[in-house]
């Protein structure tokens, strides 16, 4: 029996090495390097488009506990992670180019998994997997719709722009991770209250790139424009990515007015992204304003920040606890395009996609994750029928199931949960999924 799997995305990767790996022959579709989407750069599979982190890595953290669980469940996306990672402090963050290269070694060499180069315009007939992410192709998109009958929803993504080290004036900025958690990883560019005020005058009367059909209301919270956050009032950037919390200016000794950190984004620390600066100003407003920031003002921009629409499905009405089609459980969807929002969060949802699949086809019951675990939580929140207003969701403890006991600190309670999801992940690999 083979499976085919639409798209060579994190999510996609991942339903195809699970596959392989319960024996299972694989041919995994992507329209990559034939044709590119506009947010895509190389033709690499498991691009990661927009930040080059992949959030929390502790226990007390739910992206932390997802983590753990795919590490424990064998799975390619954390392997490779681990193999490129970068300083990040608490957070695990990648060399994005090394990163999306050995995604693509290990793929290709696997002797199971067939890649073929061409775009996919009509939804297979199962098994199949499809889970060509937030920017499907037009003709792909449109057959989904046909497919299921119902229209999308949609909302807007933005990447950050990104900066070279050495064009970053240190003398006016300083190494520190936030609370001095783990190691100094972030470099830190301050600004004081009027120069922070002058920066968000500017912000929100910058010229933006268009975008088709972008409307504010539209924008996805968890990536939301610099420029929409600046709108909604003066210190809504300090109470977010300008966040001064936990950080100490080492020429004063004290908390600044606002900060802007920038994160390693390659192995050779040659280059830097703007934390939490997702944009779709016009590049030379994103020079010119950026610039404003003391710490960037002679900046080498090696990448302007873009934006474009991502797509996903109205997932509770139309996917089971499996990510598959309630009507014919041969055909899943997996990634961001079922809703979920993030890279790790795609990437457990093309694990799980996969490891049902393969049950399926192998004629045996899919075993369900519950919702003490992170994965469980997540899939059983996109696919709760009871949702009326749907929109993409991040893993966070609140889906997950809460403990039966009290405990009065957050991070003992978070960490307590994270414990009792691992022991129900080691008896599911016990089992043998």
């Amino acid at each position: 029996m083979e499976v085919k799997v639409i798209g060579a995305g994190l999510a996609g990767c991942e339903a195809a090495w699970q596959l392989a790996k319960r024996g299972i022959s694989v041919k995994l579709y992507e329209m990559k390097p034939k044709k590119m989407s506009p947010a895509h750069h190389s033709e690499d599979f498991a691009e990661l488009v927009c930040s080059n982190s992949l959030r929390g890595d502790r226990l007390e953290n739910a992206v932390g506990l997802l983590k753990e669980e795919l590490r424990r469940c064998g799975s390619l996306i954390m392997q490779c992670a681990e193999a490129t990672r970068v300083e990040a402090g608490g957070c695990l963050a990648v060399d994005r180019k090394g990163f999306s290269q050995l995604v693509t070694e290990r793929i290709r060499t696997s002797p199971l998994i067939t890649v073929v180069s061409e775009e996919v315009t009509e939804v297979p007939e199962g098994p199949v997997i499809i889970a060509t992410g937030p920017l499907t192709s037009d003709a792909l998109s449109k057959a989904i719709g046909t497919y299921f009958g119902a229209d999308y929803l949609h909302f807007f993504d933005a990447a950050a722009p990104l900066v070279t080290a050495e064009s970053v004036d240190m003398d006016l900025a300083w190494w520190q991770s936030r609370y001095d958690r783990g190691t100094p990883d972030y470099v830190n560019c301050a600004m004081d209250r009027q120069q922070y005020e002058a920066f968000v005058r500017e912000l929100i009367s910058a010229e933006e790139a268009e975008v088709h059909g972008f409307e504010d209301k539209r924008v996805f919270e968890g990536c939301m424009p610099v420029e929409v956050m600046a709108r909604r009032g003066l210190d809504t950037l300090r109470f977010g990515p300008m966040k001064p919390v936990g950080l100490t200016d080492p020429k004063t000794g004290a908390e600044p007015y606002a900060v802007l950190q920038l994160r390693q984004d390659n192995a050779a620390k040659s280059v830097y992204n703007l934390v939490g600066f997702q944009t779709h100003l016009k590049f030379g407003e994103q020079k010119r304003v950026f610039s404003m920031i003391p710490a960037l003002r002679n900046a080498e921009f090696v990448r302007y920040g873009v934006m474009h629409q991502n797509t996903f499905l109205q997932s509770p009405k139309l996917l089971d606890p499996f990510y598959a089609d309630r009507r014919n459980p041969l055909v899943a969807f997996a990634g961001q395009m079922t809703g979920v929002e993030g890279y790790v969060e795609s990437t457990a949802s093309g694990f799980l996609a996969a490891v049902a699949m393969a049950a399926k086809v192998q004629g045996k019951e899919p075993t369900a994750f519950p919702k003490t675990t992170a994965i469980g939580a997540l899939v059983l929140y996109v696919s709760d029928g009871s949702i009326e207003n749907f929109q993409p969701m991040n893993i966070n403890f609140s889906i997950i199931s809460p403990l039966e006991y009290r405990v009065r600190k957050k991070a003992e309670k978070n960490l307590a949960i994270s414990q009792r999801a691992l022991e129900q992940i080691d008896a599911l690999l016990a089992q043998g999924i």
